[in-house]
């Protein structure tokens, strides 16, 4: 690749965004690479055990905060968004209310996103290559120890709420991908900050999981819970969890901001199976090669069936005693996994509490 001028370089960044707006990215920006307090804050909360089980945090030492060490050579960080709200998406908040719904955090409905932004930031950075050659650079979705929320927040795409998402005057139906480079492109700068005196977000958390603005502890964070979390869901924690089978979306959904959001016109986030509104007890008789079939391509995966099960048991130990979902955990109560079998125990002590109350 030649040398680039400040003018080429200029016009290569204007460029890129064109691009990337037309490759369903609702914004892109440019951040350079230093994270010295955002190192800082992230070396707290690792000390603080604030990430639970979820060792990957911490393995890659420094690697996450410097994107130098990560990827050799990159002086710059291309940071993209993608909304993925879908307007035809059963209402999310009447999902929450009817507890015998299972609910999915809607950035899990339809195609896994991993998939749908690395594919597309990949012909992102092809056609940069054609333009001007080969160049250095890597693409990143959430598969490696970036820190993308503080490197978009560089890049003006948003700023850090109370509830440690990303956040813009758009809302925050978005998802995050990354392109490292050793591009010298010039940077964008940050979005000033708009949350104010609103708390909306530490009010609404069904665990508590919002210690204090900006502070998030994983291990009382639902999506944390039903996602990255194997094993026993801590019996404190279940009821809270409501009907919520895989992640979590209060802090958003309550967040004044995405009273302004902006849905999706990618067709890959289009609900599948009907997850935007199954019921649990539908959702609990599926066989596990059930489970592999409709969760194909999906970011569901990444609980896996034995996780799925645990999730459902807890919704239907918080649905109404109803002989159809005590019915469907008796069926359960001799699963092959521990796990599901103690999660299915506690679902129906609760059942048996409240008929004798």
């Amino acid at each position: 690749m030649t040398k680039l001028t400040a003018t080429q370089l200029d016009e290569l960044a204007a460029s890129i965004k064109e691009l990337g707006r037309n490759l369903g990215f609702s914004r892109l920006g440019i951040a350079d690479t230093s994270l010295v307090e955002e190192e800082g804050l992230l070396a707290g909360w690792l000390a603080a055990g604030r990430h639970g089980e979820m060792a990957y945090m911490e393995r890659h030492g420094t690697k996450r905060s410097r994107p130098g060490e990560l990827l050799p050579g990159t002086v710059r960080v291309i940071s993209a968004r993608m909304d993925y709200w879908r307007a035809e998406s059963r209402d999310a908040r009447s999902t929450l209310g009817d507890s015998r719904t299972g609910y999915v955090a809607r950035y899990a409905l339809g195609r896994d996103y991993h998939k749908v932004l690395r594919s597309r930031l990949q012909r992102l950075a092809d056609a940069i290559g054609e333009r001007i050659g080969d160049f250095g650079y890597r693409v990143f979705v959430d598969s490696a120890p970036v820190l993308e929320k503080a490197l978009a927040r560089k890049a003006g795409l948003g700023w850090i709420g109370k509830h440690t998402n990303l956040l813009d005057r758009d809302g925050s139906w978005f998802l995050l991908g990354e392109i490292y480079t050793d591009l010298p492109l010039p940077l964008d700068a940050p979005v000033t900050e708009h949350c104010g005196s609103c708390h909306a977000c530490i009010d609404v958390c069904p665990t508590g999981a919002i210690v204090a603005p900006y502070e998030l502890d994983a291990r009382r964070c639902i999506s944390y819970l039903t996602i990255e979390l194997r094993g026993s869901i801590p019996e404190a924690l279940r009821a809270p969890i409501g009907n919520r089978i895989f992640g979590c979306d209060d802090c958003q959904l309550f967040c004044p901001w995405n009273k302004f959001a902006h849905a999706s016109e990618v067709d890959d986030f289009a609900p599948r199976h009907a997850l935007d509104g199954s019921g649990l007890v539908e959702l609990f008789g599926w066989s596990e090669a059930d489970w592999q079939a409709r969760t194909a391509g999906s970011a569901i995966r990444r609980a896996g069936y034995e996780g799925w099960l645990r999730n459902v048991a807890v919704a239907l130990g918080n649905a109404p005693c109803e002989p159809a979902i005590v019915g469907a955990l008796n069926a359960r109560r001799d699963d092959p996994s521990a796990v599901v079998r103690e999660h299915v125990a506690w679902a129906l002590r609760q059942h048996a509490q409240r008929s004798n109350s």
